[in-house]
């Protein structure tokens, strides 16, 4: 019977994501960049919305990163968005055992970006991820052109 493959035969990418907004809401960019390192190949992408926010942006950015990967891979994400990163790691769980719905204090309320957030569980499982938080706007050369590609798509909708 065929095991599932180990993280060793998957193969390695790096996807960095970012996300911007022109108000918030207001006109919206997200870009990413996905890199396979030992081949050195790269890919850039990016797109918007007329009326969007920060937070939308940045998980459409991840969600578009994920779907260009053709097989499953082991994927180190590279974000500046502790939304993005924490919700993943630790909020999304939750969220699906109280039904798609957050807890603020003692009541359940509905999810802001739950349609971004049920996609990304899908997505998520086809893959090996861990979560690499980088400071924004601090020099880091793939998250400076990601913020670059995804303001010039949120100006498109200006």
């Amino acid at each position: 019977m065929p095991s599932e493959p180990t993280s060793a035969a998957l193969p390695f990418v790096q996807l960095f994501t970012d996300g911007a907004c022109s108000g918030n809401p207001g006109p919206g960019g997200w870009a990413y960049i996905l890199r396979h390192p030992a081949s050195g190949k790269a890919v850039e992408a990016s797109g918007g919305e007329a009326e969007s926010t920060n937070n939308r942006m940045e998980l459409q950015a991840l969600i578009s990163g994920l779907e260009a990967l053709k097989r499953r891979s082991d994927v180190e994400i590279i974000t500046d968005s502790e939304y993005v990163a924490r919700g993943c790691r630790e909020w999304l769980p939750r969220w699906k055992k109280n039904g798609w719905r957050r807890r603020e204090g003692k009541q359940l309320k509905p999810l802001k970006n739950e349609e971004h957030w049920r996609k990304l569980d899908e997505l998520l499982a086809g893959h090996q991820v861990r979560f690499t938080v980088v400071r924004g706007h601090s020099g880091h050369p793939e998250n400076e052109r990601c913020d670059e590609l995804a303001v010039e798509a949120a100006r498109r909708f200006a």
